[in-house]
């Protein structure tokens, strides 16, 4: 798991605990689900730990609630919300100033102003917030108000996908400046300028939202929108099929079962969510480059993807999917048993009796950490360990909650994820840079690889797409190199939705989904289907 993990697993419960408050008032065929042909009800197994833009929620787009500025399209091309059009940028790539829709207004009938989107950005960049993600916001020197109806943004240095960032949820100063940005009522109510707005959130079991009657982009059709949230796989699967849901994201083997179904559709979201094992560099058998590179060849990726995932999803090779346009070809990685256990002869690691390998008088065998009640991570996990068993390397799995897993980073390796589509710098700068070893749930396994580190940051810098290209070449040629993390596979997210309605899609999805991604990412334009 990357920084992006913990948060994700957050995200992930958000979307859950709006489908818990559907589920809950329902049975089969009489419940919400079954209905209104207004009303939607969706299942996902995680929920968030606030509902406040400025402690994070919502920070990557489509947060029902709140608006951004700018916004994602199908093709994930940014688009206007908030501001009318896209930013001006300089010439020096300094300054980026949006002109904002006018008319606007926040769910309470207060307008919205350049007020609103300056008090967010600085309200986050306050040390004094507890917002896990405001290093994301590191390029901002200051943001101010140009009128009532533009605000400029000025940048410490020139930050290629700054624009990226402006998706992020805008908070109302009239409420939420008013209160205590880590604790007021505003973090479990909030009052945002989007398609819905709150009407219940009970925790561990639902989210409830209403069609906001004066949304800017037109009242939903869709009126009422819940979230469950089902923690187990099954029986999010089995009150889907009971009539209870109507729509919920599954694992393969149990979307599977749904392939006949006449009623409903299966929907694949290509995504850039890996899983991953972090090799930390502080314990004396992952730390060591041999072991790293011949764990790296040793795994057999494509039998991840047909056993694991029934085929949903794709080899992994690091946090680039191999069908993006940021991928270095070449540096795929062949499953290849026999030099893997050459690089370990050739490093000094010899096999003992019972086959596990030692150097020095230290054995290669080292723990491996999954979260608790992760079927995938245990799945990947276990046939990790397998793997790396074949080339005489004991991996000994355990399981916990990331309370337990986090004191154990340093040292103990981790079944991560992450990813993230909008910009390659997202995700590779939080997971790789050295800086960042040991900063919460950023770059886990410690790397520390100099000719990374600058690459990461000409990327991050620079405004040429070659030279951005150029630089994310080399990081993704030195983790063949030296991995600090075994990438193992992407992973496709699967929704089984009821055939009720019509303009339903997916996007390509990050780590991070349930509430802001899958079929639902754009609720606020279904229809429900003419009969």
């Amino acid at each position: 798991m990357t920084a992006r993990t913990a948060r994700g697993a957050a995200a992930a419960t958000l979307a859950a605990a709006l489908i818990s408050g559907v589920a809950a008032c329902s049975g089969p065929g009489s419940g919400a689900a079954g209905a209104a042909a207004d009303a939607a009800v969706v299942g996902i197994a995680n929920e968030p730990e606030t509902l406040s833009p400025l402690l994070g929620y919502g920070k990557d787009g489509n947060s029902k609630i709140f608006d951004g500025l700018l916004t994602h399209d199908a093709d994930m091309k940014l688009k206007p919300a908030l501001a009318e059009a896209l930013p001006e940028v300089s010439a020096d790539g300094l300054t980026y100033t949006y002109k904002l829709r006018r008319g606007v207004k926040f769910s309470d009938g207060a307008p919205f102003t350049a007020k609103d989107v300056v008090f967010t950005y600085r309200a986050i960049l306050d040390p004094k917030t507890n917002n896990a993600s405001k290093g994301e916001l590191d390029a901002i020197a200051d943001v101010e108000e140009q009128g009532a109806d533009a605000v400029v943004f000025r940048l410490k240095y020139p930050y290629a996908p700054f624009a990226e960032r402006t998706v992020l949820p805008i908070a109302p100063e009239h409420i939420a400046g008013r209160q205590d940005v880590n604790s007021g009522e505003f973090t479990a109510r909030p009052v945002g300028t989007g398609p819905y707005v709150l009407t219940a959130w009970s925790k561990g079991e639902k989210l409830g939202f209403t069609a906001n009657p004066a949304y800017w982009g037109g009242e939903p059709a869709v009126k009422k929108f819940t979230m469950a949230v089902i923690k187990d796989d099954d029986v999010r699967a089995t009150r889907l099929r009971s009539g209870e849901l109507d729509a919920a994201i599954l694992p393969p083997d149990l979307a599977k079962g749904f392939e006949d179904d006449k009623a409903r559709t299966t929907y694949a979201a290509k995504s850039f969510d890996h899983r991953s094992v972090t090799l930390p560099t502080h314990h004396p058998v992952t730390g060591d480059p041999a072991v790293r590179r011949a764990l790296d060849i040793a795994v057999d990726r494509a039998a991840m993807v047909d056993k694991l995932l029934a085929g949903a999803g794709k080899p992994a090779y690091g946090p680039v999917p191999t069908g993006s346009p940021w991928f270095t070809a070449g540096t795929e990685r062949a499953h290849d048993l026999d030099k893997a256990k050459k690089i370990l002869d050739e490093a000094g690691w010899k096999p003992g009796e019972d086959g596990i390998r030692a150097k020095d008088g230290v054995r290669a065998s080292f723990p491996l950490w999954y979260t608790s009640g992760d079927k995938i991570r245990q799945d990947h996990a276990l046939a990790f360990a397998s793997d790396a068993k074949k080339a005489g390397v004991e991996v000994r799995t355990e399981s916990g909650t990331w309370e337990v897993i986090e004191p154990r980073m340093k040292t103990d390796a981790v079944l991560a994820g992450g990813g993230s589509p909008a910009d390659p710098d997202f995700d590779q700068y939080l997971l790789l840079k050295s800086s960042l070893g040991g900063d919460g749930f950023n770059n886990m396994a410690r790397y520390d690889n100099q000719s990374v580190d600058r690459a990461l940051d000409d990327a991050r810098r620079s405004g040429d797409p070659a030279v951005r290209k150029a630089a994310y070449d080399t990081v993704q040629r030195e983790l063949v190199k030296n991995p600090g993390y075994v990438f193992l596979t992407h992973i496709d997210h699967l929704y089984v939705v009821n055939d009720k309605w019509d303009g339903l899609g997916t996007q390509v999805e990050p780590h991070d989904h349930g509430l802001g991604a899958g079929p639902w990412w754009n609720v606020e334009a279904w229809k429900p289907k003419k009969k």
